[in-house]
């Protein structure tokens, strides 16, 4: 159970607002740090609730999972993760009786560690959560129930005010609370974004024959079609669509929506089972202006949106975890205002220019690859094939994906923050 918030004022280095990954990551890496010293408080009105199944799963590139080793959680999730050893890519229209691969990532050998050489490795969302949440509890981060109605910034700490009255005082407070950022609206912070008019679309499926960790990206017109491979003879499938069109795919039954998923995934893995029924999802792409504010800094959804076609949507926000806690852990270790201007606005020159670059990517790979225009797709599959035969591009972009070198922050390359137990 939750503990129960207390009626006086209390003191925390972090408030942190949402107990999503990004939240709960955050907790966890700046409650490891320094011994455990720091006073770290979660708050989400969540955290009272029954524990609901998502079904989702994601992608996690090497560097992420190097920090999730880092903070003691990689060993939580045995039985529920499962390498990617390649990436095929191929780009057809869906009544087309052959689909031939343009370009393909094998597995380097340069990449090692906890992901067995995989450049990403496919982890459940909710092995996941759960997993983070136990280790949130156990180094004794306050978790706390509740919903936040307002925040105060002040020249020495925030204040942030709870649904039960409840009063907490920090030096720095952190939004990992979402696209719909509640507490990025408070602040003022304007989020530019648009609207794919695409939803994704996913569920799991269970198929007759092994997939060997091969993940298959398909572009159809309507936009990708991912099929990514789970524990056992499963995938997890992503599948972008026209967002006129989805309420029809979800009203299906079950056999229906099997022959519409066999269509885009094919038969060379025998008979699919559905496992669940799909979710879908809006698709959007959005940047806050400013990803600070006075003693405020906001991480992951609350600061950027990108499209999935490249399965960066978490890695990403887990960089600005990785990145934001590193600030504060040395911040902290100098004896410094962990909520300063100085740490935010290293923070924000830290993040911003990866994460511009990322959803500019994958903006323009969405417009390039989700229409029918004949000579767009010449050359789209000119430039995959090309790309294809140029060892050296493929091994910089496995590399990049990864997020694996010596300019991530300590947390990806696998390296605990100062003073963890």
């Amino acid at each position: 159970m939750p503990h129960s918030p207390s009626p006086h004022p209390s003191g925390f280095d972090a408030v942190i607002v949402g107990a999503g990954l990004a939240g709960l990551t955050m907790a966890v890496a700046l409650k490891q740090a320094h011994a455990g010293h720091l006073k770290v408080a979660l708050v989400d009105a969540r955290l009272g609730q029954a524990f609901k199944p998502s079904g989702r799963a994601y992608a996690l590139a090497a560097g992420v999972c190097q920090m999730l080793d880092a903070l003691d959680i990689w060993p939580d999730l045995a039985g529920h993760v499962q390498p990617i050893t390649k990436m095929v890519i191929t780009d057809s229209r869906l009544n087309e009786p052959v689909r031939p691969i343009f370009l393909t990532f094998d597995t380097p050998d340069t990449t090692a560690g906890v992901t067995e050489g995989s450049y990403a490795t496919m982890v459940e969302q909710d092995a996941l959560w759960q997993a983070l949440e136990r280790k949130a509890r156990a180094v004794g981060v306050m978790m706390l129930s509740a919903e936040v109605v307002d925040h105060q910034s002040h020249p020495h700490q925030v204040a942030v005010t709870l649904d039960d009255g409840t009063l907490l005082q920090a030096k720095i407070l952190i939004a990992c609370d979402g696209a719909q950022s509640p507490i990025r609206k408070r602040a003022g912070i304007a989020m530019i974004a648009r609207d794919y008019d695409q939803s994704g679309i996913v569920t799991t499926v269970r198929h007759e024959r092994p997939h060997d960790g091969v993940a298959e990206e398909h572009f159809l017109p309507s936009g990708p079609f991912a099929t990514l491979p789970l524990t056992g003879n499963r995938s997890s499938i992503v599948w972008t669509e026209r967002t006129g069109r989805v309420k029809t795919y979800l009203s299906m039954s079950n056999e229906e929506l099997v022959e519409e998923i066999e269509q885009r995934f094919g038969l060379k893995r025998g008979r699919l089972t559905m496992l669940d029924r799909p979710k879908a999802f809006p698709l959007r792409i959005g940047m806050a202006r400013r990803f600070i504010g006075p003693r405020l800094a906001l991480v992951g959804d609350a600061a950027h949106l990108i499209h999935p076609i490249a399965g960066q949507g978490l890695n990403l926000g887990l960089r600005d975890v990785a990145a934001l806690a590193e600030l504060i852990s040395d911040a902290v270790g100098l004896g410094l205002d962990c909520g300063s201007a100085t740490v935010l606005e290293d923070y924000e020159q830290a993040r911003r220019f990866d994460t511009v670059l990322m959803a500019g990517l994958t903006d323009a790979l969405n417009r390039l690859f989700s229409n029918d225009i004949t000579p767009l797709r010449l050359l789209r599959n000119l430039g995959l094939g090309l790309v294809d035969r140029m060892p050296r591009l493929k091994s910089r972009l496995i590399r990049e994906a990864s997020a694996v070198n010596q300019q991530m922050p300590k947390l990806l390359r696998g390296e605990p923050l100062d003073g963890k137990v």
